[in-house]
């Protein structure tokens, strides 16, 4: 408790309260002032309750006062009956209730600073049912929720903005980067557009390099839309693989199995289910409850000191003891008839924890399996991402063997074939060879002899003659080719041209004749539209003039309806006053007591009753304060000058001793020196 009141008047003597308080003047505080005190605490918290309680009743005060502590979510320590002690105290003031909630206030004050500027928003507006049947009501309703629901949402990204540690200032940089980025860009773009410019046809070639890009943003969306469809591809095969490996397994298990063991394994498995939906886990439920349970009471129970350690630790201690002296009571009142009974239970419980630790090894096995089974589809997985296959069963096995043995046979056919050709492929290259030996020496022959004769070179460029003669021959056909079609083309045309006017010739008189019949008929719609829009006019304004009338009926209605229900609501509450007044006249007025007792009357003049008496002794208990305060006061100056002249005189005596000893040392010394 000294710990707690310590930690209390630091805290307030700290910003923002700056009370300068001390132990004693603390301790000292009427119930007044210290309802004074947590309200200033409260007031910090939440700033609607920054408010001086000589300017409201003590029952407006309390009642402030829990609802905040409420939604502060604080919990009183102890029963029900602690907690009606709890709301007495409050409203009287008293230490051992506002100490607790002060220390508790004080300790999480940002915490709950948040939780009550959260509270003016998400505490929820009890609507009753009979309201909520009106549209009006419920829409409104609807709209509150909804915008109480965005309100979680925006508070929930702005903790999360301001956790990310993004400050303004990296933001004012940042920006002011990207900035000097973009006007850097800007300059850059304008050099580029002043080359441009020289250049013949710049739009167009802008044009073409805008539709480029845009054909290349295609691509690569529809090459990630190609990728994104491979993937979901391979994974629909995936899970067909999975489907049809399950298929194998549930028909061979069907195949193999009778339906008399297809019973049993369900009956087993039923069995198993059975025990842990009846036993096992409700057992574990309820031993999770209760350590829940003990938890929550641990959690709102206030912070323990060492001295409520101790006391803890020392009831523990006796609670030990009796355990073992019941038991050695028990041990001495033992009798044969229950060794019996003792021995069925000691073989009851191990069957029964035997059956548990089977229970927990099956639980842990199926476990193991399904663990091993989702591994099993991780390695298939990463094998098909790696362009491997899936796992193959027995029968996929002998399969693939046999089919390997084939491809082998193939194989070994197919490299026969391969050396025999690599044989003639050698063959044929050195004919070639020597083919080509032997044109080189015709060729050497044929330059001796142009040269004897005086020709040399002769043949090479008869070679080149031909050469470019055919090429000249065929480029004249071309040529000529093309003409033929240029001139075959342009007749064409000039026939379509003529046939075309020849055929449009009816059809322009038909037009002509239809364009007059045309400007009739907008003069006539032009007429027509006049008087439509006269008339929809006229139209308009009576709808409009029916619809205001509509709406104020329809106005009235609703108001008249919200009235009924309100004047019903008003009877129903009325009708309830009523009954429990009759109620109370009926028990003030009942002969049996304890009918009278439940009486609200009764109830609140026994309530005065001992508020008066418990006034009573306060008000005597400070006159005998307040008689011995001077003497008491007298006393502890006496006991504390007391305590300063005891503190002199073993000052004094301890200075003696050491100065004693210091002679002693001396005169030793000096013995010493005579001895020498």
């Amino acid at each position: 408790m000294g710990d707690q009141i310590q930690f209390i008047v630091e805290k307030l003597n700290q910003e923002p309260f700056r009370k300068n308080y001390n132990l004693i003047s603390f301790d000292s505080l009427e119930s007044l002032q210290l309802l004074q005190l947590l309200s200033d605490v409260l007031g910090e918290i939440d700033p609607k309750h920054a408010v001086d309680i000589r300017e409201e009743l003590p029952e407006q005060t309390a009642k402030r006062m829990l609802n905040l502590l409420g939604i502060l979510k604080y919990k009183p320590p102890g029963t029900v009956s602690d907690l009606s002690a709890f709301r007495q105290g409050l409203v009287t003031g008293s230490k051992t209730v506002i100490h607790p909630v002060l220390h508790w206030l004080l300790q999480r004050t940002s915490e709950l600073r948040t939780r009550a500027y959260l509270a003016r928003f998400l505490v929820k507006l009890e609507v009753p049912a009979e309201f909520l049947q009106d549209d009006t009501v419920a829409d409104f309703n609807k709209q509150y929720e909804e915008l109480m629901e965005a309100f979680k949402n925006l508070h929930k990204e702005h903790e999360q903005l301001k956790i990310s540690g993004l400050s303004t200032a990296e933001i004012r940089r940042d920006i002011g980067a990207m900035e000097e980025e973009k006007d850097q860009l800007a300059k850059r773009v304008e050099r580029l557009k002043k080359r441009v410019e020289t250049v013949q046809n710049h739009q167009r070639m802008l044009e073409i390099a805008r539709q480029l890009r845009l054909e290349k943003e295609r691509e690569e969306s529809l090459a990630q839309q190609k990728q994104e469809q491979k993937s979901q591809l391979f994974h629909a095969e995936q899970k067909l693989q999975r489907a049809q490996v399950q298929l194998k397994e549930m028909q061979n298990m069907v195949a193999d199995s009778k339906p008399e063991s297809l019973m049993k394994k369900l009956e087993e498995e039923m069995n198993f289910n059975s025990y842990l939906v009846t036993e096992k886990i409700p057992r574990e439920m309820e031993s999770k409850k209760t350590s829940v349970y003990f938890l929550q009471k641990v959690v709102a129970e206030p912070a323990m000191t060492q001295a409520d350690l101790t006391a803890l630790e020392s009831e523990r201690d006796e609670v030990n003891a009796e355990i073992n002296q019941l038991i050695e009571k028990r041990m001495i009142k033992y009798e044969p008839t229950d060794s019996k009974f003792s021995m069925y239970r000691q073989q009851a419980s191990i069957i029964s924890r035997k059956k548990e630790a089977k229970a927990e090894e099956l639980q842990a096995a199926k476990e193991e399996m399904s663990s091993l089974e989702r591994q099993m589809e991780q390695k298939s997985s990463q094998a098909h991402e790696l362009e491997g296959s899936e796992v193959l069963t027995e029968d996929e096995f002998k399969q693939y063997v046999s089919k390997l043995r084939s491809k082998n046979t193939f194989y070994k056919k197919k490299r026969l074939e391969i050396a025999e050709m690599t044989a003639e492929y050698g063959i044929l290259q050195r004919t070639e060879e020597l083919l080509r030996q032997r044109h080189e020496a015709v060729q050497q022959q044929l330059q001796a002899i142009e040269e004897k004769k005086g020709i040399s070179g002769y043949s090479y460029t008869q070679e080149e003659l031909e050469r470019v003669s055919a090429v000249k021959s065929e480029m004249d056909e071309v040529k000529g080719q093309t003409l033929d079609n240029m001139s075959e083309m342009v007749k064409k045309l000039n026939a379509m041209v003529a046939e075309k006017k020849a055929s449009l010739a009816p059809v322009i008189k038909e037009l002509r004749q239809l364009r007059q019949s045309c400007q009739e008929l907008t003069q006539e719609c032009d007429e027509k539209k006049i008087q439509y829009d006269s008339c929809a006019a006229g139209l308009e304004t009576n709808r409009s003039a029916l619809e205001q009338e509509v709406k104020g009926l329809l106005e009235e209605c609703a108001q008249e309806e919200s009235n009924y229900h309100y004047i019903n609501c008003m009877k129903r509450s009325l009708e309830v006053q009523l009954q429990r007044a009759k109620e109370e006249m009926k028990a003030y007025m009942s002969p049996d007591p304890q009918e009278r007792r439940r009486a609200v009357r009764e109830q609140y003049t026994r309530i005065i009753l001992e508020q008066e008496n418990l006034g009573k002794k306060l008000r005597e208990k400070q006159k005998v304060v307040r008689e011995s305060h001077g003497l008491n006061m007298k006393q502890m100056k006496m006991w504390q000058d007391f305590e300063q002249l005891m503190e002199c005189k073993r000052e004094c005596f301890l200075k003696q001793q050491n100065q004693s000893t210091i002679g002693q040392i001396i005169q030793e010394g000096g013995k010493d020196r005579l001895v020498l």
